[in-house]
Parts: C-alpha cells; structure tokens; sequence
C-alpha cells in the first residue's frame, strides 16, 4: 500500500490520506472529503497501491533561522500519477525535476508525522 487512511481512528481526521515522501522523507498529508480540514480537497481515485491524486501536492515549510539549510523555505511540489512521483522543478530537494515509484508505506507505521 503506498497511500493509507491518515489517523484512521480519528473521526475529525478520516477524510485524510498519507504517503510518503521519497524526497522529504516525511509524510505528507491530503484531504480527500467532504471534511477538508485545509478547506481544500483533492481527488483520489481510491487505488490504495496505484494511486492518483488531482491536483497537485504542495508542501512547504519555513527552516528556523539557526538551522543551516539553504534556501530557507522548504517546497516539496509533485503529482501522484498511476503510483509514481513527479516532482515539479519548483521543488527544492534533490528530486526535482525526476519521477519516481511512491515507495510502499512502512508496515505498522502509524505516528501522526504529517
């Protein structure tokens, strides 16, 4: 499986999907209801092991000043197409530009990491 049901246990939190992400080595999250917690909603075509999700997925995150990483806004930009990653060139990692498999969800990982 390589998106899943994001705290499947949370009511407030069950429209909610997961996966992660090759590049961040994070997860990131999306809103796939009518319960968008960003008022946003992305379509999912509901294949848990080959997905595709509409629109694109953009994440971002500032860096703290101390910490040496340049630049210091993190943006992570992609499409889920078919069970595959492409990464948009406006991403700042080390993926943009490059396409690659969603790697699967690690078995019995279920923190809250987003």
């Amino acid at each position: 499986m390589k998106v899943k049901k994001s705290i499947p246990d949370r009511p407030e939190y069950s429209d909610m999907l997961r996966f992660k992400c090759p590049a961040c080595g994070k997860d990131h999250v999306i809103s796939v209801g009518p319960k968008s917690y960003w008022n946003i909603r992305w379509q999912f075509n509901g294949d848990f092991n080959r997905p595709t999700i509409n629109p694109s997925v953009l994440v971002t995150c500032d860096i703290p000043a101390d910490v040496k990483i340049e630049p210091n806004i993190r943006r992570c930009h992609s499409f889920i197409r078919d069970g595959r990653i492409q990464y948009l060139n406006d991403c700042t990692h080390h993926l943009a530009g490059q396409t690659v498999e969603l790697p699967e969800y690690p078995d019995g990982e279920d923190d809250d990491e987003k």
